[in-house]
């Protein structure tokens, strides 16, 4: 025979709900929360080191931290825009692209500086360029091995000997590292060799970012084309666009 339950006793079903609710709404508040943070951290971070760096080199009669009471925030941060904004219309005019020409022609036959200079201007070209320009197609490629798929990026054709290579050539794709989509892989491939998806640029890599957790929210009219060797000439199309 039991013995009956105290009224005094407390509601443990209860409690474990409230434990529950509360938990899941720290949770909830730590994701709201942590990204904007970290952002603003790391902004000011940014903004605090350029204007240790650069504030300082203001003429002390031009330089309004001087004359107040505390450093004004993002000062620096302003001059360089400015500067960069001078720079690009100095070099938008004649003697600027005539300085601009002279000055990469000295990089150039230079053994050591031109390999780097050419290949940071060329990251700096593809990050600043257009999405449309740099990404132009999202895929789904095998990679490292057959039967392990990840998400990559047409970037064009490479002109030559590689569009040789069976009927339609060779297509540029670029395979981004989770989380640091600036890293990864370009490797050259047949278009037959990709699966598109009906994703955008942005949501290809919040997915990426992510590592999965981001997914694209779902459309009637978008989908996955999951055929095995589905249609390829929207694909071969856009990939010929660049060549």
């Amino acid at each position: 025979m039991t013995e009956p339950v105290p009224h005094d006793a407390p509601d443990i079903g209860f409690h474990l709900t409230l434990m529950g609710r509360l938990r899941a709404y720290f949770f909830a508040g730590v994701l709201i929360t942590a990204p904007i943070s970290i952002t603003f951290y790391i902004a000011w971070l940014v903004v605090g080191f350029v204007d240790d760096h650069v504030a300082r080199l203001i003429p002390h009669t031009y330089n309004p931290n001087a004359y107040l009471p505390f450093s004004v925030p993002g000062l620096g941060l302003l001059v360089v825009v400015i500067i960069l904004i001078l720079i690009g219309w100095t070099t938008a005019g004649m003697i600027g692209r005539l300085f601009l020409r002279v000055s990469e022609g000295v990089v150039h036959r230079t053994p050591v500086i031109r390999s780097v200079y050419s290949a940071v201007k060329q990251i700096f070209e593809t990050v600043l360029a257009s999405r449309k320009t740099a990404f132009r197609q999202v895929v789904l490629i095998e990679f490292p091995r057959q039967g392990l798929w990840r998400i990559a990026f047409v970037t064009g054709r490479t002109p030559g000997r590689s569009q040789t290579m069976g009927a339609d050539g060779l297509v540029n794709v670029f395979i981004p590292n989770t989380p640091n989509i600036a890293t990864g892989f370009m490797v050259m491939t047949a278009a037959k060799e990709l699966v598109e998806l009906d994703l955008t640029v942005e949501e290809a890599l919040k997915l990426v970012v992510s590592g999965g957790i981001a997914t694209p929210p779902e459309r009637r009219d978008v989908r996955l084309r999951r055929e095995t060797q589905p249609d390829r000439n929207s694909l071969t199309a856009a990939s010929r666009s660049n060549k």
